[in-house]
């Protein structure tokens, strides 16, 4: 299926691109065989102050923004590994990867200490606001850095080059024609302190009117 048709609305998939559209968070789960995680994922352009507090309090995992790889390159966004003068930073082998996607951590220049709902919620809105309109946006004039938002750089080929969160939400974005910036967050089990199962993770999606989509939907259709 080509990336600019729409999947039918009767499938979890079709159902995930109609909540991205309509600003609402999705479950997707990754791969069994990679992180086997569930994240909760928001379109950038919906995170609010309560969707924030929400990210921290049912998923508890690290929130992040995941860029598609054109809106990095034009804002110069290096992947962090490759800028850290550290010895701790030559060998980040990764156990579910060849590679991490993490570049800078920013807030907004309105923020106070960055941290807060509202803060992280500003500067999440302006990530979305400068991948919706990069040509108009001078990074360094809106963010400044070190900061509380993580981001992370999707994979130039997207899903044909790497299957992580960062890949799989960034292409539900673009099938639901939104600009290419989501919020990703790890969901996380309160008791065994792991990552929530997928069955756990499902339920959780059924109580709240989620939508759960494996990630091996998005790549058999979005891929």
């Amino acid at each position: 299926m080509s990336r600019n048709e729409s999947p039918t609305a009767t499938t979890a998939l079709g159902r995930a691109v109609d909540a991205f559209r309509q600003g609402r968070p999705v479950c997707i789960h990754d791969a069994t065989d990679r992180e086997g995680e569930t994240d909760l994922v928001y379109p950038a352009g919906g995170v609010t102050t309560e969707a924030m507090a929400r990210l921290r309090n049912d998923a508890g995992g690290l929130i992040c923004v995941a860029l598609s790889h054109d809106i990095a390159e034009t804002f110069d966004l290096p992947f962090r590994q490759a800028v850290l003068d550290h010895p701790a930073a030559e060998h980040h082998d990764l156990a579910y990867d060849e590679r991490s996607s993490f570049s800078l951590t920013v807030n907004h220049r309105d923020t106070r200490t960055g941290i807060t709902d509202e803060d992280r919620a500003l500067t999440v809105g302006a990530l979305a606001d400068a991948a919706a309109a990069p040509e108009e946006t001078v990074f360094e004039q809106v963010f400044r850095a070190p900061g509380h938002v993580h981001l992370l750089r999707a994979a130039e080929g997207l899903l044909d080059q790497r299957q992580g969160h960062t890949e799989l939400g960034v292409a539900l974005a673009e099938a639901a024609g939104l600009p290419p910036a989501v919020v990703v967050c790890e969901m996380l089990d309160d008791e065994t302190g792991g990552a929530l199962t997928p069955a756990d993770a499902a339920a959780y999606a059924t109580r709240r009117g989620v939508e759960f989509v494996d990630g091996e939907q998005i790549l058999d259709r979005l891929g």
